[in-house]
């Protein structure tokens, strides 16, 4: 069962963030996924079908534990399968990940040697 607090438990510029996206709750899975990787030490899988929320599941949380303790060095590393998933969720992400300034960077083969650098 979901914590009725999970969408607290989330650093202010991401309920901002969720309140842009003009949502009125949280996917019952993302409310999971949030308790899950606030209240565990061990590894978490999300897993659902597609569209069904599994990018905000993950991060929403994940961004939101890097937003306490900021640090120089990487704290997230995404893989994904395609390059057009990782742009698309580059994009999605970027603009939750700037208004908490945190930086954010795909790398793949269609990325440029200058924002590799």
């Amino acid at each position: 069962m979901p914590s009725q607090n999970a969408f607290d438990r989330l650093a202010p510029f991401v309920q901002e963030f969720v309140y842009r996206l003009g949502w009125k709750e949280l996917r019952v899975l993302q409310a999971q996924a949030i308790d899950a990787i606030f209240d565990s030490e061990n590894d978490v899988l999300i897993t659902t079908g597609t569209a069904s929320g599994k990018t905000e599941a993950a991060f929403l949380p994940i961004l939101s534990l890097i937003a306490q303790e900021p640090v120089g060095s990487i704290k997230a590393l995404y893989i994904g399968p395609l390059k057009a998933l990782i742009n698309d969720q580059f994009r999605r992400l970027d603009l939750l990940c700037e208004a908490g300034i945190i930086p954010i960077h795909r790398w793949h083969g269609d990325v440029g040697s200058s924002q590799k650098s």
